[in-house]
């Protein structure tokens, strides 16, 4: 059997195999993050055939002062719950597990979208150029948003989704309180690794507490800022073993401050070189998305010890049919 077909079993996580379709934004919801038929179709599309082995949702927001953009799905309330019971039926009926990312966006947020005030680890803009100056969080402001993360968490579960992933990267919120770029705190929320990801930790423990024991917590990890002065493999891998140790079942490894990106890097598995750092200090399994557009770069990706999961995300935005055909094409290998 190859090696993305391989299915995965770790813990409360049971995965046919080792394709994933990671989060992409669609703002298919409506204005205010509410269920839409565009939505439910596009999801449809994107999971029918059962070739997937994970979904993980578009990031969608926890509190209308974390929204990113308009169309967003949100989470953020009990009344979004029977929308994605609809949409877990989808992705069940397709034969695929399902994971829903939840966020809260931070400085990266606008206060023209979001008509409230835009707060942030510190009183600094957006690298993304996005947003505006933000206004540092107080601590019962962090308490507020930690509760709001497990609040989320709690619907996911309701919804019927089958994990739940934490946003930690792309220079959103929690992205911002892990980079010394974005975190310029003296409290207990900055300074070294161990402050950075405070906020993290706690995030954590919260959803933990919401969702119970055996359902699962992943978890994105912008493991490298890729600009001068931001973090590093140190800092990721360091964080990634506290985030083993607070009961993190799934790291799905990523990077960029300033969006999905490496710099002068396009090739199959570009972040390939923090997903193996990362790895290499945890026992759980690790997601790997970036350039993948062959069933046999995932292959060589995962032989090589890159990562426990390939994540596929442009090719199959690009063409819905694409992981059927991997799929049907690495079961039935050319004759020679």
């Amino acid at each position: 059997m190859s090696y993305l077909l391989e299915p995965l079993s770790h813990g409360k996580l049971h995965l046919k195999n080792r394709l994933v379709m990671p989060p992409m934004a669609t703002a298919k919801a409506d204005a205010e993050g509410a269920m839409t038929g565009d939505l439910l179709a596009y999801y449809d599309e994107k999971s029918r055939g059962g070739a997937l082995g994970l979904v993980i949702t578009e990031h969608c927001y926890i509190t209308k002062q974390g929204m990113n953009r308009s169309g967003q799905p949100s989470i953020a309330d009990d009344g979004t719950i029977e929308g994605w019971r609809r949409m877990t039926d989808v992705f069940h009926r397709n034969g695929s597990k399902a994971v829903m990312q939840i966020n809260h966006s931070g400085g990266a947020c606008s206060s023209e979208t979001t008509g409230l005030e835009v707060v942030a680890p510190s009183n600094v803009p957006s690298p993304s150029g996005r947003g505006e100056t933000p206004r540092p969080l107080t601590h019962s402001e962090i308490d507020t948003i930690v509760g709001q993360f497990a609040a989320a968490a709690r619907r996911v579960k309701e919804a019927g989704f089958d994990g739940v992933e934490i946003h930690g990267a792309h220079g959103y919120l929690l992205n911002q309180f892990f980079s010394p770029l974005t975190n310029k705190r003296t409290d207990e929320y900055g300074g070294d690794v161990s402050g950075r990801i405070r906020m993290h930790l706690e995030v954590i423990a919260a959803v933990r507490s919401a969702v119970g024991e055996e359902f699962p917590i992943l978890l994105r990890l912008g493991a490298r800022d890729y600009v001068e002065g931001g973090t590093g493999i140190q800092d990721s891998t360091a964080a990634a073993i506290a985030f083993e140790g607070a009961g993190v079942d799934i790291l799905d490894v990523t990077g960029g401050l300033t969006g999905y990106v490496r710099p002068g890097h396009d090739e199959p598995g570009y972040f390939a070189e923090l997903s193996e750092a990362v790895k290499s200090v945890v026992s759980i399994p690790v997601i790997l998305t970036g350039g993948v557009t062959e069933p046999e770069q995932a292959e060589r990706l995962l032989a090589d010890g890159k990562a426990d999961l390939i994540g596929v995300g442009r090719a199959i935005l690009k063409d819905s049919g694409w992981a059927l055909r991997a799929v049907r094409s690495l079961e039935s290998p050319p004759q020679a």
